[in-house]
């Protein structure tokens, strides 16, 4: 199956950084038809965010102490087909540089066996506490990003 591109890198973009997160369907994620309920995949998104921003020191708490917020804009699901009770999966989640001032993740959810069942995207935008949108990245974001430029994550 052919990978969906929700975002377009540049020929001088460095690669997107990657994290991912282990789980298993619980009883309690699952509906009526005995598959994974749709609306937890927002929440399996999060937990993959969290996770590689949280590793990079670029979470949300590290924008929090910084003077900054990082609302979610954009979210986009594609489910390919259900998880099922017990089944073990990934969440992958993949940031991706960009030269605006926000974050752009993109996620794929697949099982043990390599299958994929969703991917998806979320676009994060930088606001101040007073909740006014950035234009360009915060002093200490840029300075991650010109590490990332570099090579020296």
């Amino acid at each position: 199956m052919k990978r969906i591109e929700y975002f377009k890198r540049g020929e001088q973009d460095p690669a997107p950084l990657e994290k991912s997160v282990l789980r298993v369907v619980r009883f309690n994620e699952i509906d009526p038809m005995n598959i994974m309920w749709h609306g937890h995949y927002a929440s399996f998104f999060e937990d993959a965010r969290v996770a590689l921003g949280d590793s990079y020191g670029i979470g949300y708490q590290d924008f929090y102490r910084q003077g900054f917020i990082i609302p979610v804009r954009r979210m986009q699901i594609d489910y390919l087909s259900p998880l099922q009770y017990g089944c073990e999966y990934e969440i992958k989640a993949r940031l991706f540089y960009t030269e605006a001032a926000r974050l752009d993740y993109d996620f794929t959810v697949l099982d043990a066996d390599g299958s994929v069942h969703a991917r998806g995207c979320t676009v994060q935008l930088i606001l101040d506490k007073d909740q006014n949108l950035l234009l360009a990245k915060p002093a200490f974001f840029e300075a991650f990003c010109q590490k990332w430029r570099e090579g020296k994550l």
